[in-house]
């Protein structure tokens, strides 16, 4: 009686006990069980009362349910269905305790990830503590990242990403509200609580879901879809989150565990500092609370957007992705803001390029915008240049190119504005040449004859495009010596609309790469025949024993159009030496065999742009001219391209692709403050340092020094020297007493 009484009274070393010998306090073991139920009774009808004593006897038969697993059996479900059922009725504590204890079930194995998720996941848009919150992502995350760190768990996987996608479809049927005029002040009633309800929990879905994208847990498909089902919501904030994933401009407001509670109330701070009594310590809190501010508000803006194209790629059929993206832009454009149109046109835009979609409604939509005094202009034109491709309609980009030239190409707009309509135009007809009208084009590079750098560098861009692509447009003047030569050969003839490029035959530089490999066997002494059948050692081709004969006695002779061989020979380049030196330059020019009988491997594409440079750097030496000028910068760049990792999101352009080189932009807040630490590199904290260079103690100059320097109508005007003019006898004969009587002490 005496240890039950001590047990009971002694809880943590009862579960001690029991965890060392389950089987002896099986009995002590129910007292407590039956004890947990009575006041779970009791906490149901009055959570008031016996809080503390509940708590306890959860975390002890928490802690010790794996040793009487088929007693404890209903103990999840039961914490289970207060957290859900009770939530609001629960003290704070108890929400807490519970959470925590549920999840030391799950890590017992005493319950699946499954079922602890299936609690989880309602508590998020529930739970006001920030704390309590944040413990909760934090457990729902790192349980999915635990369970696919080995393979990928398809089954939780399912699981969790149809829990996703139900929090996300709960609202869908409401009502677009928008974020701009009067829908804002007239949110209430039962429709808008259900849609803001709704958009809660879908808020923490899409939030969830871009984590463990950005933690390369999930990068199928699947996610995508359930963000791009959040594109569609009718909650603003959802709508939002989901076009940021897509854009990569996510910003930390968005995945913050409470948004309200990130922001820093300024004057707040200045007015408790006020009130409260005047320390030095509180100076130092006060101003390193306001650095944290500065620094939250302007320091994690965002640089740039970085567009998720693996996300964009991965998205189930986006030709009806962006066909109801535009649908709801067009529709509800009277209640969107100008920053959430904008953030729509982009993602369209980009959709559109990457997938090379035709949403033709787009470009009447847009067309209103187009005008040099409308805010986020630069954006709007970049998100008309990135939906265009080539196999966007020429007769739907006229009136937008068009419409470019009358609005911002005109005398009577600032330079900026002009070098950025024709920047804007060279983009669209970059991916679409055909846009383009022969008059206009003769009027639009007529500004490369301008004074100003930044439209001048535009007309040359917008000219030796078109020199490019289809030099027919331009007078024949303008063509410059190789496209006039090109078009005399008839190589530079431009593909009509729909058409695309001849397959390719060889690749650029392999003559280059084969003739570098044939030297290096000559100079170890290895025949080309044996290493060629080296090769293709143990490679099995299912074939006829026809085939194999006729592949046994070597390559087949393969006849020309004319009837005869094909022949490849370096005799004539031995004879023309210009003719040798086009030939390295431009090695395409003779086909190579080496890709069909050598699997070129990276380091061999690495070795041939090498070879391509360095021929390329002969050539110029050699005076090539200016083509193998740009031969060499263009290899240069591609090289400079790869060791940069750029991949196919720099076919993106950004706002300074539209705007074009500028005299200098305004700084922001980083660029001033590196401007201001770097002018303060070497150099005291306070003062000049005037005067304390070669001095055995480190003091400024004396006022007698300073005066030595000084002109002599200063000096005559000073009053020290027309006091002497005035003095009396007695203050002269005192003045020189003072002097002897200090020469004196100097002595």
């Amino acid at each position: 009686m005496g240890r039950g009484l001590l047990l009971t009274s002694n809880l943590p070393q009862l579960q001690n006990l029991i965890k060392r010998d389950p089987a002896a306090y099986k009995e002590e073991f129910l007292q407590q069980w039956n004890h947990y139920n009575s006041i779970r009774q009791i906490y149901l009808i009055n959570p008031n009362e016996h809080a503390q004593n509940f708590r306890e006897l959860v975390a002890f038969i928490s802690q010790v349910s794996t040793c009487y697993p088929k007693e404890t059996a209903e103990f999840p479900s039961q914490i289970s269905f207060l957290l859900l059922e009770h939530y609001g009725a629960l003290s704070p504590d108890t929400r807490k305790a519970l959470v925590q204890n549920l999840v030391m079930l799950r890590n017992k194995n005493v319950i699946t990830s499954v079922e602890l998720l299936k609690t989880l996941f309602p508590l998020l848009p529930r739970t006001t503590s920030s704390s309590l919150r944040a413990s909760i992502r934090k457990t729902i995350l790192t349980d999915i990242k635990t369970a696919n760190s080995r393979t990928a768990n398809h089954k939780l996987n399912r699981a969790v990403q149809a829990m996703l996608f139900g929090m996300v479809e709960r609202g869908m049927d409401g009502e677009v509200q928008g974020d701009k005029g009067k829908l804002r002040a007239n949110n209430s009633g039962p429709t808008s609580d259900k849609a803001a309800h709704g958009g809660e929990d879908a808020i923490w879905a899409i939030i969830l879901t871009k984590e463990l994208w950005r933690k390369g847990v999930w990068t199928d498909a699947k996610p995508v879809s359930i963000i791009a089902l959040g594109c569609f919501h009718p909650v603003l904030k959802v709508q939002s989150a989901s076009l940021h994933f897509f854009l990569g401009s996510d910003e930390e407001k968005e995945d913050s565990d409470d948004e309200g509670d990130d922001e820093v109330d300024v004057s707040a701070l200045h007015h408790r500092r006020e009130i409260n009594k005047k320390t030095r310590s509180g100076d130092k809190k006060l101003r390193k609370q306001l650095h944290s501010a500065k620094k939250k508000k302007y320091g994690n803006q965002p640089t740039s957007n970085n567009p998720n194209f693996p996300a964009l790629q991965l998205l189930n059929d986006p030709q009806t992705f962006a066909e109801k993206l535009y649908d709801l832009l067009n529709r509800y454009d009277k209640r969107f803001s100008l920053e959430h149109k904008v953030l729509m046109m982009q993602l369209l835009s980009r959709v559109m390029g990457a997938h090379k979609l035709c949403v033709l409604d787009f470009y009447t939509y847009i067309f209103k915008y187009l005008t040099y005094h409308q805010l986020r202009i630069p954006s709007i034109l970049v998100a008309l240049a990135q939906s265009v491709h080539d196999l966007t309609p020429p007769d739907a980009l006229t009136p937008v190119v068009r419409k470019l030239a009358h609005e911002f190409i005109h005398p009577g707009v600032a330079s900026e504005v002009v070098a950025a309509g024709i920047n804007a135009i060279r983009e669209v007809c970059r991916r679409q040449p055909w846009a383009m009208e022969e008059d206009l084009l003769g009027d639009l590079i007529e500004y490369r004859k301008s004074k100003d750098k930044s439209v001048t560098a535009a007309a040359r861009g917008l000219l030796q495009l078109y020199r490019d692509v289809n030099p027919g447009m331009l007078k024949r003047r303008e063509r410059g010596k190789e496209a006039a030569i090109g078009m005399a050969a008839g190589s530079h003839q431009p593909l009509p609309f729909g058409h695309s490029a001849d397959a390719a035959v060889d690749i650029a530089g392999l003559a280059l790469l084969e003739d570098h490999l044939k030297q290096l066997r000559e100079e170890d002494g290895v025949e080309d025949k044996e290493d060629d059948e080296t090769a293709w050692d143990n490679w099995d081709v299912e074939s006829d024993s026809s085939d194999s004969e006729s592949e046994s006695e070597g390559w087949v002779d393969v006849q020309s159009e004319g009837g005869s061989d094909i022949e490849v020979s370096d005799s004539e380049d031995e004879k023309d030496p210009e003719a040798k030196l086009e030939k390295e330059v431009d090695p395409a020019d003779r086909i190579s065999t080496l890709a069909t009988t050598k699997i070129l491997t990276p380091a061999d594409f690495a070795l041939l742009h090498d070879l391509r440079l360095q021929a390329a750097a002969k050539a110029v030496e050699a005076g090539g001219g200016s083509k193998a000028k740009r031969k060499l910068a263009a290899l240069e760049a591609e090289r400079k391209v790869a060791r940069e990792g750029a991949n196919e999101e720099d076919t993106f352009i950004s706002e300074n692709d539209i705007l074009g080189p500028r005299k200098k932009a305004k700084a922001d807040y980083e660029e001033r403050m590196a401007s201001i630490q770097k002018g303060r590199e070497g150099r005291d904290k306070f003062g000049s340092r005037k005067g304390k260079k070669n001095k055995e103690t480190a003091s400024s100059s004396t006022n007698r020094e300073k005066a030595r320097n000084k002109p002599i109508m200063m000096i005559l005007s000073s009053g020290a020297v027309k006091g002497k003019k005035k003095r009396s006898l007695r203050e002269k004969q005192q003045k020189l007493r003072a002097h002897i009587n200090l020469a004196k002490k100097s002595r």
